[in-house]
């Protein structure tokens, strides 16, 4: 049936032993891969995934990418990140389906749109384009939102982000596990890991359904699923909750929506993909959870805040809905360390659902960091030890540091 196709990536044979082993067939365990074998001339890289590559997070996510975060720690990851996606496409020689549609991010008060601007000055202080529109321009902008005071809570303003867009999320996916096996990278899916080996205070070894592996370093990469495999494998425990995160998507319509529209008032966004389809998504089960089910109540609630400030939405069909998990730390900001506690241990892990946006230039600094054994100094902030120390970077709220230091 598929005689003269070639596959993107081999089914090779697990080894006995490889140079890393990475626990998570997604965007950020891929992408260290490829860039481990592409950059630092490992190739002898074992990427374990216990069901297939883009089972988890990675595909189940609406791939919006941006770089508006709020504190200076995140500011330049993420912007690094949003220029690398153009250049990964020529690189891959594949197509991620980059669009450059930029994001609207609204405000609802007068206390939003001073937050908006404080994250709009930290943007720009950053050399990244940003800028506060009022309802004027914002109308001109997205005519089809609603700006009088029917809504449940009116737009006051919003913040315009013109780097952000989309992507294709199972391209990326595809594309970083072509780059990757093309390099000479083993992934190896429907392999489940069983046990990490310790010994002396070093990696010695990884357990799998499939055999044992002998290695020296592994990257922990499971995105929703880290914390968990973290303390019943190796007994660290991570600040982590996973949480039960929704989206859904709409019959395909003609082109209607230029740009990616978020509320955090509404806890809603909503864009239009390439097939025409409206995706929307962003509310949060409130409870610890593990499912993959979505809910009546997210269906509810998503179209009532979706309607409310794009009532031409009303009539649309929404075709078919799903969840994925998201892993917040206490801070909104991620957990990228290694060599601490364990050597040759190292965690890429608590992206909460900013982990798409980020993922290939987080693989470059982790493969970096795993290469030479020292951390990169732009995943510095990022350390496990900042909760005990008291270093919160304050993503959720902004640009704060909290401790005598400052």
């Amino acid at each position: 049936m598929f005689r003269g196709y070639k596959r993107l990536w081999g089914k090779p044979t697990l080894k006995s032993s490889y140079d890393v082993a990475i626990i998570g067939g997604g965007l950020h365990g891929l992408a260290a891969a490829y860039f481990l074998a592409r950059n630092h001339g490992i190739n002898d890289v074992a990427v374990i995934e216990k069901r297939y590559i883009g089972f988890g997070g990675s595909g189940r996510n609406t791939a919006i990418v941006r770089a508006n975060q709020r504190t200076k720690e995140n500011l330049p990851l993420y912007d690094e990140g949003l220029k690398l996606w153009p250049k990964l496409t020529d690189e891959l020689d594949f197509n991620l389906m980059f669009f450059n549609c930029g994001n609207l991010n609204l405000g609802h008060s007068e206390a939003a749109i001073n937050a908006l601007r404080l994250q709009v000055t930290s943007a720009q202080f950053n050399g990244i384009k940003s800028e506060l529109l009022d309802t004027k321009q914002l109308k001109e902008m997205c005519p089809l939102l609603d700006i009088s005071d029917r809504p449940k809570y009116p737009i006051l303003g919003a913040m315009y982000h013109p780097p952000g867009g989309t992507l294709r999320h199972d391209a990326v996916v595809w594309g970083l596990a072509k780059g990757a096996s093309k390099h000479g990278v083993h992934i190896h899916q429907g392999t489940e890991v069983l046990g990490i080996g310790v010994e002396n205070g070093k990696i010695s070894s990884v357990e799998t359904d499939a055999g044992t592996i002998h290695t020296s370093r592994v990257l922990l990469a499971a995105g929703g699923y880290s914390a968990r495999l973290s303390y019943e494998m190796l007994g660290i425990p991570l600040p982590i909750s996973v949480l039960n995160i929704q989206a859904m998507v709409s019959e395909p319509l003609k082109p209607l929506l230029d740009h990616v529209v978020s509320s955090g008032a509404y806890h809603v966004y909503a864009n239009q993909t390439l097939k025409g389809e409206i995706a929307t998504g962003a509310h949060m089960d409130p409870w610890p959870n593990y499912t993959t089910q979505a809910t009546a109540h997210y269906i509810k609630h998503q179209a009532e805040a979706l309607t409310d400030i794009l009532p031409c939405f009303k009539k649309i069909r929404f075709m078919r809905h799903w969840s994925g998990l998201a892993d917040m730390t206490p801070d909104m900001a991620p957990i990228m360390d290694g060599n601490d506690p364990i050597e040759g241990y190292y965690f890429d892990c608590g992206w909460g659902y900013f982990g798409f946006k980020s993922a290939p230039v987080t693989g470059k600094y982790m493969a970096e960091f795993i290469s030479s054994g020292q951390c990169p100094e732009i995943l510095k902030p990022f350390t496990l030890r900042r909760f005990e120390q008291h270093r919160l970077m304050g993503e959720t709220a902004g640009p704060n540091n909290y401790g005598p230091w400052n």
